[in-house]
């Protein structure tokens, strides 16, 4: 119910202003300033306006109570149907257009019949002295006010709609519901250009033709016509401003949401729009639904891709067989932990199922080697951080993913500068690389080999206590230690 009261105060201070602007400033002005009148003949005057005024405001209400109707049902009902929220947001975009008819059939007929029945018996009896042919030039100056009017709550109308149609997608979900009732961006600038450019001078050779005729002399006319023109210009400035804020808004929309897509914020947009501009939104909401499609099928590919690596190096060499999963387990372990957000999390897995991919790239004899590793055999197998960088970077991978080329490279330096393959010490090796060696180091002295039996856990727990800050970032360490022995308690304690 908020937002249908927001959108019923929001139609009312519409009206006010444009009131304010069209038949109490621009009307009264040109009545009161341009015809010379005695007092008595301004009060009458006065209250066939207010007369007047009080018929017109009576058919305004009647149909705005009319054509609001199916909005406030759809608000106002404990249940509603999909026809009923159809009919609402049907009634919402036909609301700026019906606003130009309750506002041109009410003024022409609510407020000008009366006034001229009413002034046409004022100056038969004598109440006003004024020329019979007036009449006709008020209807005249009547119809240029009712279509400024109507023209500036059509712009004020369609920004109120603009407010309530979440509310009404909301209910009922129809984001790209078809809009058959709009008025398109042409017939707007042709209107509004034909208003701006005509209204200004037909008001304006009006308003001369009736003071001429009081006889004001030259000296008169011009200090009148100078308060009229500014008055004239003004209206002018404010219809070419709302024609240009109609255009603007859902452009800086648009815009932004463009440049939020480039950002990666891939979000829809709701369709506010009864013109071109919801085409182009609906056309936005498919192109953002394509991107999200496509980024997930990439990002399928990037997993089997991953794993695939992954499954290779098993396939090759099986006495490693799951290292890199276990080692992509720890190292999870150990960064939420640290606090590492989703986004990191998932390109640190990435990173971890790929750190010895390089391996691939060293001999048969030397990899598969059962026995202990000679000096050179070892430099050979220490080249596969280098051999697995070079493989990622001949993949081309996309930049969001660089931190998973500095893993692979990486997780084999040590934090006194003693490791390899670039000798990097402290907080100058990549935040994945030093966590990544404690979970890989772990694993490795953990897991049986050929020539060796993997060593208890608890001994390589001690091995990392006693390595924190040489071997092993101390923070990264600890956070593993801690870890791993609260799952000790709680598997002794189960």
């Amino acid at each position: 119910m908020k937002p249908f009261n927001f959108f019923q105060r929001r139609m009312l201070m519409n009206y006010i202003c444009g009131s304010a602007v069209a038949v109490c400033g621009v009307g009264s002005l040109f009545i009161f300033y341009t015809l010379q009148l005695e007092m008595r003949e301004m009060m009458y005057l006065i209250l066939i306006m207010l007369v007047s005024v009080g018929i017109m405001l009576t058919a305004e209400i009647m149909m705005y109570k009319r054509h609001v109707l199916p909005i406030q049902h759809l608000f106002t009902s404990d249940s509603y149907s999909p026809e009923q929220v159809k009919g609402a947001l049907l009634r919402a975009h036909q609301f700026p257009q019906l606003t130009v008819k309750r506002i041109l059939g009410p003024h022409l007929f609510g407020l000008s019949i009366p006034a001229s029945l009413l002034a046409w018996g004022a100056i038969e009896r004598g109440l006003v002295d004024l020329p019979l042919s007036y009449i006709g030039f008020a209807w005249m100056g009547a119809v240029l006010i009712a279509v400024m009017h109507a023209l500036i709550e059509f712009f004020m109308t369609d920004r109120a709609v603009q407010l309530l149609l979440p509310s009404i997608y909301e209910k009922g979900g129809l984001i790209d519901y078809k809009r058959e009732t709009s008025i398109s961006i042409k017939t707007k600038l042709f209107l509004s250009s034909m208003f701006t450019a005509v209204f200004p001078v037909i008001l304006f050779l009006l308003a001369s033709q009736v003071r001429l005729s009081e006889g004001d002399g030259v000296n008169g006319y011009w200090n009148w016509a100078s308060i009229i023109a500014l008055v004239v210009m003004g209206i002018g400035a404010l219809a070419a401003l709302l024609l240009y804020r109609s255009i603007q808004e859902p452009m800086e929309h648009l815009s932004k949401r463009f440049l939020d897509v480039r950002r990666g914020e891939m979000k829809s947009m709701e369709n506010l729009y009864v013109d071109e501009f919801a085409e182009l939104v609906t056309g936005f909401n498919h192109m953002v639904t394509g991107i999200k499609e496509r980024d997930a099928e990439n990002e399928r590919l990037l997993e089997s891709f991953f794993t695939v690596f992954a499954a290779t190096l098993d396939a090759r060499d099986p006495y490693t067989a799951g290292h890199s999963k276990r080692v992509a387990e720890y190292s999870d372990l150990i960064a939420r932990r640290a606090g590492f957000d989703e986004k990191q999390l998932e390109l640190l897995k990435k990173s971890a199922l790929l750190h010895d991919i390089g391996k691939i790239g060293i001999r048969d004899d030397v990899l598969l080697k059962e026995g202990r590793l000679s000096e050179e055999e070892f430099a050979k197998i220490k080249e596969h951080p280098v051999i697995g960088a070079q493989i990622l970077v001949q993949v081309q991978l996309p930049k969001s993913l660089a931190p998973v080329l500095t893993g692979v490279r990486h997780h084999h330096e040590r934090y006194d500068g003693k490791g390899y393959p670039d000798g990097l010490a402290g907080d100058e090796i990549p935040l994945f690389g030093r966590l990544m060696a404690v979970g890989d180091a772990f694993d490795a002295m953990t897991s049986d080999r050929p020539y060796r039996q993997g060593m208890p856990v608890s001994k390589a727990l001690a091995i990392i206590e006693d390595g924190k800050g040489t071997q092993w970032d101390p923070y990264f360490a600890e956070l593993f230690l801690d870890e791993m022995r609260r799952n000790s308690c709680e598997k002794a304690l189960g």
